[in-house]
């Protein structure tokens, strides 16, 4: 790996990985990006090249890594020669493995960008045709008891979430736009052109639309224990600090994603804990882009009107109307 200079991002964080970080990662001067937190590493943490840069963050809950206290960690003990052996034989297996499962990604990664090349983010049909499953607007009714309210999980300005389980047993989440709304057509239309272009383990999958005349929904992966709200502010939920700490990272995950990682950067809007669903592992999703943005290469400037939830909406958003600037 150390011959892939242009290795930008690199996150191989809660991987259950064992052994030492291979000292010739120096050599990656465009490695900006390099999680390996909640792991089974120990052994000395590389300091030239961009871990210069690094924050301790990304080293954070591993067995015994050691060196600078600028990543607070102990110091390394002298090892002897027998020692350095067994772990340049572990270093060796390590990077195979990492070597196997780079350029799968990297496969990935490529064939991805090359399906976004040949095609624009279209209407709300092209989420459907990169799906497997096609669920029917029955289906639908079926699964959540015709939208019945003892099934509402949740709701928002533009419609309402329903917690549905399929005849396979598979529990979703069903966003019910309210067409009553002339701005739900255009959440609507935004989350699908978003959506259907993006990956990442920390934002919500969507696993298909359903729309007709005069109903529209979006049928997302159900996430088992809910908002981030519920456990910020109510007495029945406790979040240590392991935990907060672990979403905190997954938020920022999602965003540097959003920003950085996509063909076309996206901007949220309305990052807040009502917005942040947790699933059976505790692990963040981002959901609701239904105010988002997409900034094109040619949009020096991106007007828009403020929609999004007091409070934690940007100080420089928190007019009626603003001019965002690029680079600004």
């Amino acid at each position: 790996m150390s011959n892939m200079v242009g290795l930008e991002f690199l996150d191989l964080s809660h991987n259950n990985i064992s052994g030492i970080i291979p000292k010739s990662l120096e050599k990656l001067q465009n490695l900006k990006y390099f999680n390996v937190s909640v792991n089974k590493l120990y052994g000395e943490i590389p300091l030239g090249g961009p871990f210069k840069n690094l924050s301790s963050l990304f080293f954070i809950y591993n067995e015994a890594l050691c060196g600078s206290s600028r990543f607070s960690v102990p110091p390394c003990p002298t090892s002897s020669k027998n020692r350095l052996n067994r772990k340049r034989l572990l270093v060796l297996f390590l990077l195979l493995a990492i070597a196997v499962v780079f350029v799968t990604m990297a496969f990935v990664l490529l064939w991805t960008r090359y399906r976004r090349g040949k095609s624009a983010p279209q209407q709300a049909e092209s989420l459907s045709t990169i799906t497997r499953e096609i669920i029917t607007y029955y289906e639908l009714l079926q699964a959540t008891d015709d939208l019945s309210e003892c099934n509402l999980i949740g709701f928002g300005s533009f419609g309402c979430v329903y917690k549905g389980v399929l005849r396979s047993g598979t529990a979703i989440a069903v966003k019910v736009f309210n067409l009553q709304l002339d701005a739900a057509f255009k959440s609507f239309e935004t989350e699908c052109e978003v959506l259907c272009s993006l990956r990442h383990r920390n934002l919500v999958k969507v696993i298909t639309s359903c729309s007709n005349l005069h109903f529209k929904s979006l049928v997302l992966e159900y996430m088992t224990n809910g908002s981030l709200e519920k456990y910020l502010y109510s007495h029945n939920y406790f979040l240590d600090t392991k935990q907060r700490l672990r979403i905190m990272i997954d938020v920022a995950c999602a965003l540097e994603y959003l920003h950085h990682g996509c063909l076309l950067p996206v901007i949220h809007c309305d990052v807040k804990p009502s917005n942040v669903l947790l699933d059976e592992d505790m692990v963040a999703h981002l959901s609701d882009f239904g105010i988002s943005k997409l900034l094109g290469e040619d949009q020096g400037d991106l007007y828009t009107k403020t929609v999004a939830t007091l409070g934690y909406i940007a100080p420089e958003m928190s007019g009626s109307i603003r001019i965002v600037r690029r680079g600004a």
